[in-house]
């Protein structure tokens, strides 16, 4: 009988652990709803239903640190759900739900006027008012059920291991306080519900409160979770629950806010969405400590990736460079500390790799997953090197890019020592470990490379946009070597084997049939796998593209097969597997889109760069200014309005970086001598667009553009 080969799919036949590949994710359950909302701080959120409730069985709850501490909230009163008459979140740290009651016995619909506010900072802090309109006194039994089953967030998403019988259970006996514990091994979680007035009585995990009310009395109980204690949330916001939701309690965040470049528009819309992209950016901020090292970065998005990535980082401070250096510094520092040092197969660790994911949950603690950190990511380390030469571009920081001269060298090995697994010059992944991912590469899930009549390709893969950011990266470090490293003869060589990879990957990666295009990948067997893909935008950005050819590529891109109104799809239509709701199978990333764009105006392709613009900002402004992690691939002249991807993150940091990278688009705004240059092209809808504050080279910036002219000078200290 013949081997079975490695595919993406099944990347370790016969060592495939029983908990699953971890890219394994569950849809949204219907007990949430499409109008579920999360309050979020840092690695720490509570994800609910419209209601405010956290359903028993759901993916909702409170989250801290990739481990669920409260799994069941939820409030009734004389046994009856709540009816929701609007919620919405103020702040991403707040919330409120504005609630009244259904029919219940002695009870007519309408007779009671709820309120839940929350917020999440030092802890999750909760306050429930309750007004009688009865005109006469009324008997209400007001329950809070709680749950605690301590899931890692990778069950959450999967299936979560029954962890009850380790759970132990300390409640107060004055009804003030439910208390659950629980421990495995070195890993232990404890969550504590502090109720001030305290409960009449508790019910098992319940607690209830009887109330007499006269007619318009209020009534209210405050409700707090602490957290544990050590790193989280970035200088959590404090105070008392209605002056958190009313803005007036000191907001840490909203002064490092004001701190950034700002934006001005003549239209409304793009100005709001580049203020949420900017607050949103801030909301995911992370306070971590990986391998003894503190690490101060954005997470990768709610609720599934709060935590640091390496390819989502770089790609949000590459977008994000516009707006200032401090991201992208941060980066590349907390990224070049936690460069691998050794082989290991279970983590897929490398000398030189840069890392794909960090988790804090109990699985990763307890060896059962790679986790801490997990190095399956074959595009991360060239990424590094690209934002590395693009931080200096914007700022001309010598001093930083020589202290981290011996990690751009690591990654360079990396590159060409285990990089490039076979010496075809190409660089190719598949993983050793059983908890490993199949695709290394941004299209990371299991069916994401695929051949254009479905079939998934055998490892290891060679993907296209990889070899692109090979090609930039090695251009970039060939002028970082001519500058502040001082390295000319390593330079020429540099470029030397970006010339060789430019010449061999146009003649093996591209496809003259339908069109011409490139192909997605060489599969294990160097075959062309003939997906048309939006990998080629990734390949414009690079610049690996000849100038003969970008015609063919953008009018592949422009196609009614791969732009559905709204944006580039992951995949073409014309493909067996297209799916307008598969992840990466015909779906609309805005983080992709933003990459194509910089492409497209690279090449001078700048009315294509400007409709894709234009639909990412329609799109946004139906999501109140918030672009998701990616959005279905319907076609919009046939649904009219936008629909996210079933389980897309919202916020989500290359999401949000998105509208400032369409912005330097737009102004054509680039670092050159040091000096920054312009050349607008901005659609007439947008108008005016000014920039203050723009940082750049140690210095601020002010940019004005209107159509294709504009001005950029210095703004005085």
């Amino acid at each position: 009988m013949a081997a079975v080969r490695a595919t993406p799919a099944d990347p370790t036949p016969g060592l495939m652990s029983e908990a699953g590949q971890s890219g394994d994710q569950r849809a949204m359950p219907p007990e949430l709803g499409p109008d579920s909302l999360a309050v979020l701080s840092g690695p720490t959120f509570m994800y609910s239903n419209s209601s405010g409730d956290v359903p028993p069985g759901s993916i909702g709850g409170l989250v801290h640190l990739d481990t669920r501490l409260v799994s069941d909230w939820t409030l009734t009163v004389n046994g009856g759900a709540l009816l929701v008459l609007r919620a919405q979140t103020i702040e991403h740290y707040s919330a409120q739900y504005v609630l009244t009651n259904s029919a219940l016995p002695a009870l007519p619909p309408n007779s009671l006027g709820l309120r839940r506010l929350r917020y999440v900072g030092d802890g999750f802090h909760e306050r429930v008012e309750l007004l009688s309109f009865q005109p006469e006194p009324v008997r209400l039994e007001v329950r809070l059920a709680v749950g605690a089953d301590f899931a890692d967030l990778f069950e959450v998403k999967s299936v979560v291991r029954d962890r009850s019988a380790e759970i132990t259970r300390d409640h107060a006996a004055d009804g003030s306080e439910l208390c659950f514990s629980y421990r495995n091994g070195d890993f232990s979680a404890q969550t504590r519900v502090c109720c001030v007035p305290p409960a009449d009585r508790i019910e098992g995990d319940e607690l209830v409160w009887d109330l007499d009310l006269r007619p318009r009395e209020q009534w209210k109980v405050d409700l707090h979770v602490p957290l544990p204690p050590g790193m989280g949330v970035v200088e959590p916001v404090r105070g008392d629950i209605a002056d958190v939701v009313h803005g007036r309690v000191d907001d840490p965040l909203r002064r490092w806010v004001e701190d950034r470049a700002l934006l001005r528009s003549d239209n409304q819309a793009l100005e709001r969405t580049v203020r949420q992209s900017r607050d949103d950016l801030a909301a995911l901020r992370l306070d971590l400590e990986v391998k003894g090292q503190k690490i101060l970065l954005p997470g990768a998005g709610l609720p599934w990736f709060l935590s640091v990535f390496g390819r989502d980082t770089l790609i949000s401070a590459y977008q994000t460079l516009v707006a200032g250096p401090l991201l992208a510094k941060g980066a590349l520092l907390a990224l070049a500390r936690l460069q691998g040092e050794t082989c290991d197969d279970f983590t897929d660790e490398e000398p030189g790799k840069i890392l794909h994911e960090v988790r804090s949950g109990e699985l990763t603690r307890t060896g059962q997953k790679p986790y801490g950190p997990y190095y399956g990511t074959a595009d991360a380390t060239q990424l590094w090197l690209i934002l590395l030469s693009e931080y200096w571009r914007w700022t001309g920081d010598d001093e930083t890019v020589r202290h981290l001269a011996d990690n751009a060298m690591a990654a360079l090995r990396w590159i060409d020592e285990y990089g490039d697994r076979d010496g075809d010059g190409y660089v190719e992944y598949a993983t050793r470990s059983p908890e490993g991912l199949g695709n290394q590469c941004w299209r990371d899930s299991p069916d994401g490379i695929c051949f254009a009549d479905g079939r998934i390709p055998v490892l290891p893969l060679a993907t296209a946009d990889i070899q692109g950011y090979t090609y930039d990266a090695k251009l970039r470090l060939a002028e970082l070597f001519d500058g502040p490293l001082a390295n000319p003869s390593l330079a020429r060589r540099l470029r030397d084997e970006a010339g060789t990879l430019y010449e061999r990957f146009n003649q093996d990666f591209w496809i003259d049939e339908r069109g011409g295009y490139y192909a997605v990948a060489l599969d294990g067997d160097k075959n062309l796998v003939d997906a048309k893909t939006s990998s080629m935008g990734h390949l414009l950005w690079s610049g690996i593209v000849p100038p003969e050819r970008a015609e063919a590529v953008v009018r592949q891109l422009m196609s009614p097969d791969m732009f559905s109104g709204w944006g580039i799809r992951t995949l073409s239509r014309e493909e067996r597997l297209y799916n307008a709701l598969g992840y990466h199978l015909g779906t609309v990333w805005p983080h992709d889109n933003s990459i194509a764009v910089l492409g497209l105006a690279r090449y001078g392709y700048r009315a294509e760069a400007n409709r894709i613009s234009l639909a990412m900002f329609d799109a946004a402004e139906q999501f109140d200014h918030r672009l998701p992690e990616a959005l279905s691939g319907y076609d919009r002249e046939r649904l009219l309005f936008a629909v996210p991807y079933p389980t897309a993150c919202s916020p989500q940091a290359w999401a949000a970086g998105t509208p400032l990278a369409l912005v330097r688009a737009l102004l054509g705004l680039n670092p050159v001598g040091g000096r920054l240059v312009i050349d607008p092209d901005i659609p007439a809808e947008l108008g005016r667009i000014t920039a203050d504050r723009v940082r750049a080279f140690g210095q601020e910036w002010r940019v004005e553009a209107l159509g294709t002219s504009g001005n950029v000078r210095l703004q005085a200290s």
